[in-house]
């Protein structure tokens, strides 16, 4: 990977930061947050300011600098990564790890007395805002809201110009429910919590809440925008010339209006509803809104909660669940004919790991209502594997050969639905060590997907149902093990998940709630191993009913075999073998199906071949 020369960037920030002019006193560090003012995970190349000054180009990091050092906090899926692409001028701080300290911690250990720390106060939500002020300030320091943002500065011309996409409208063919009930639905939730607004600050809540889908974000069909529902009006804050005029139709319902606003209208909004005396009830945002936003709203005026848009998308209905079912029998068709066509071409050694992802993207392209990937393809040899959330790039570009595993991580956004799903395999012959830990990654799939538990647990206690077959050799890795999933929305898709971390807002799962089921294990230098399907909550059958409890468990949605010459059979009990067997049937009855009807034969031969019992 390549490593960004980042001296001469600093040393501009740098006298920025110590410019009265600019900021005021001056500061002795700056933050710099990996989001944008949504706080969204996945950004637009306006936004990408962490990357542009520290190098780092992968999701999730926050960058801190000071007159004398530079430091990055990023987790375990990027450690290799961000190693590789920092310079010298930079620290690793690897998040998630015993020995590495907090970023306020770091902070108060380095700086000199009375220090102030500035950050833009649109990228720092207000939960973030009020745990770094708090510990800065029982050290004596000030955190210091800085506006326009430094490194936009230092980035000038230079800079990427905001996207400017159209709107389009996601029509109640895929989104089951239109947007005024959904505006109902809202309202219920406010008038419970006695809010008598509810802001939303995430792009993908304002684009299920209005049933609208945009392109602002690469691989994420959302658009820059915010919400506000009031008890008797409703708004949207957006650039108006990205709404086609279908789009603002949509918007004028017999029985329901939005009021348009210009995007960058919300914070004098929001302040005029509590300026001049006016009586007015509590606002509803997220924690994760930002502290720009939050503090236009009295401290005692607000609800800080997760939004009932956030907990409501993430329950999908019957329409949604059928179509993200479809979507994922076609993605299946296009996997299929990609891994028959690497087959085939492997061995002739003319195809990399840029050359594939190209493929597979060609191949989901033939796919009704396919729109785009869900992300950038991981396609990886060899030592690229052990980089988690590696993206070839030519200066990275390896064969896919005979003699290494191949890890392809993928997935696609379909007008019905969006998809996630990794697969590892060999193309030669894999060693027993390879096999024991691809197969003992597979038992986590197996005993994930397998596990009965009550409506309401929450993910962190399933998490171990995945890590045990490794824990019980010694082995582990480092990322969460399940994801939510949107409907054609963003691949990562809160609040439920699955992982080992604790915390806010670790909400409880419950039915038609749509995860990935994703453990695996790394060797730095060798070989990564993941396998990954989407599952969804359904009920489950149990023989007793404890005080009346709903059990559930999980159907899995993804539908593409698994390389049983991967496995390593003595390590399955019998109760796996049949999982595995009876999910080869499903693949073939349903994607074989498929795969004929489209007429695809050599994609459909390869999954009959693919789809053999075990046993």
């Amino acid at each position: 990977m390549t490593t960004k020369k980042t001296g001469g960037l600093l040393s501009k920030l740098r006298e920025l930061m110590k410019a009265k002019q600019v900021v005021g006193e001056p500061l002795q560090a700056y933050i710099v947050p990996s989001g944008d003012a949504h706080q969204s995970e996945y950004i637009a190349g306006c936004d990408n300011r962490r990357s542009f000054i520290s190098g780092f180009t992968g999701s999730f990091g926050v960058a801190i600098i000071t007159h004398n050092a530079a430091a990055l906090w990023t987790d375990g899926r990027y450690y290799l990564q961000a190693a590789s692409q920092m310079d010298e001028n930079w620290t690793l701080m690897k998040h998630g790890m015993p020995n590495t300290p907090s970023q306020e911690d770091w902070l108060v250990k380095v700086l000199p007395e009375s220090s102030r720390v500035g950050v833009d106060p649109f990228l720092f939500s207000i939960d973030s805002w009020k745990q770094f002020s708090g510990t800065l300030k029982t050290a004596g320091h000030d955190m210091v809201p800085v506006q326009p943002n430094l490194i936009d500065q230092v980035w000038a011309e230079e800079r990427p110009a905001p996207p400017a996409d159209e709107v389009f409208v996601q029509t109640m063919k895929y989104s089951g429910h239109s947007w005024p009930d959904k505006i109902t639905l809202m309202r219920q939730k406010m008038k419970e919590k006695g809010a008598e607004y509810l802001v939303m600050t995430a792009l993908d809540e304002v684009a299920w809440l209005y049933n609208l889908r945009g392109s602002d974000i690469d691989f994420n069909p959302v658009f820059f925008s915010y919400a506000v529902v009031g008890k008797d009006s409703t708004h949207l804050f957006i650039d108006e010339n990205k709404l086609t005029e279908a789009a603002k139709a949509h918007l004028n319902t017999s029985d329901m209006r939005v009021h348009i606003h210009p995007y960058d209208e919300i914070q004098s909004f929001l302040s005029s509803v509590y300026t001049d005396g006016k009586k007015c009830g509590k606002t509803w945002l997220s924690p994760k809104s930002s502290f720009a936003l939050a503090s236009c709203i009295p401290q005692d005026q607000r609800i800080l909660q997760i939004t009932p848009a956030c907990t409501s998308k993430a329950v999908k209905n019957p329409v949604e669940i059928e179509g993200m079912r479809n979507a994922h029998i076609r993605d299946a068709v296009a996997l299929c004919e990609y891994f028959s066509w690497l087959e085939k071409e492997v061995p002739k050694g003319n195809i990399t790991e840029i050359s594939g992802a190209d493929k597979l993207e060609g191949f989901r392209r033939e796919q009704a209502d396919f729109v785009s990937l869900s992300f950038t393809t991981i396609s990886s040899v060899g030592s690229n594997g052990a980089i988690i959330h590696y993206s070839p790039k030519p200066e990275t570009d390896r064969p896919i050969n005979t003699q290494e595993i191949y890890l392809c991580d993928s997935g696609g956004q379909y007008r019905d639905g969006t998809t996630d799903v990794t697969r590892t395999m060999h193309f030669g012959t894999p060693t027993p060590h390879e096999k024991e830990c691809f197969t003992r990654v597979l038992k986590g799939v197996i005993s994930l997907a397998s596990a009965i538990f009550p409506s309401g647990t929450k993910g962190i206690l399933l998490d171990s149902f995945a890590r045990q077959h490794l824990w019980q050799v010694g082995l582990d890795y480092v990322h969460g093990t399940g994801h939510g999933v949107g409907s054609f929305l963003n691949v990562h898709e809160g609040p439920q998940s699955i992982s080992f971390r604790s915390g806010p807002p670790d909400t409880p799962i419950t039915a038609n709630i749509f995860l990935s089921d994703e453990p695996g294990y790394y060797e730095d230098g060798a070989f990564g191993i993941r396998t990954e399907n989407v599952v969804v909550t359904v009920p489950a059958e149990t023989k007793h009913h404890f005080k009346n409890q709903t059990f559930l468990t999980f159907e899995t949605v993804t539908l593409v075999p698994i390389q049983l010459k991967m496995v390593e059979p003595s390590l399955l009990t019998e109760s796996e073998i049949s999982w595995i067997n009876d999910y080869h049937v499903k693949c073939r009855e349903i994607v074989g199906k498929e795969l004929e009807r489209q007429g695809r034969h050599e994609a459909l031969k390869w999954l009959i071949k693919e789809s053999q019992m075990l046993g």
